[in-house]
């Protein structure tokens, strides 16, 4: 049987590492941390939080995005309006808030160009989401009617993205 006094002896807790711990979760965009030696574990969250558009604005035209500074290596590749007998309720949507990318890299042709084919799991485009690269993929073979978006242009969750018909 183990001894009353050694299980009432508090941990050892050194803030320093605490703290170092933290910064690391939040410099490399870490949800959480653990670190075990020996008896002694230490567990590290950050808190993350999701915005999510109101019903009301979810489906609701935006406004023309400012042209992305960054993006003047990729050629210009402009979003495209729909055609009012296009509707975007088939387009391919974000799952996610992050930014649009067209190409895989600055000076890359983009991934799908409107009157492109495109077969089932092709990438459209990437979106990229606390430093994560998430490519958006074809959810069936078809042509690429409309791009809605620009290089470089923050996206929400659930915004028409691609329409491939």
């Amino acid at each position: 049987m183990s001894d009353h006094s050694e299980a009432a002896a508090p941990m050892a807790i050194d803030p320093a590492l605490v703290r170092q711990l933290a910064e690391l979760v939040s410099s490399e965009g870490l949800s959480e941390i653990e670190v075990q030696d020996g008896e002694r574990r230490i567990v590290v969250k950050r808190k993350l939080t999701v915005a999510v558009p109101e019903a009301s604005h979810a489906f609701a035209p935006a406004a023309p995005p400012a042209p992305p500074s960054h993006s003047a290596a990729l050629p210009h590749v402009p979003a495209v309006t729909p055609e009012p007998e296009q509707s975007v309720a088939n387009a391919v949507r974000s799952p996610m808030v992050g930014t649009a990318y067209l190409a895989a890299e600055p000076g890359a042709a983009p991934f799908a160009a409107v009157g492109a084919q495109v077969s089932a799991g092709a990438t459209l485009l990437i979106v990229e989401a606390m430093k994560v690269m998430n490519p958006i993929v074809a959810p069936n073979a078809g042509t690429v009617r409309a791009v809605l978006v620009e290089n470089g242009q923050p996206v929400e969750f659930d915004q028409p993205l691609v329409i491939v018909e």
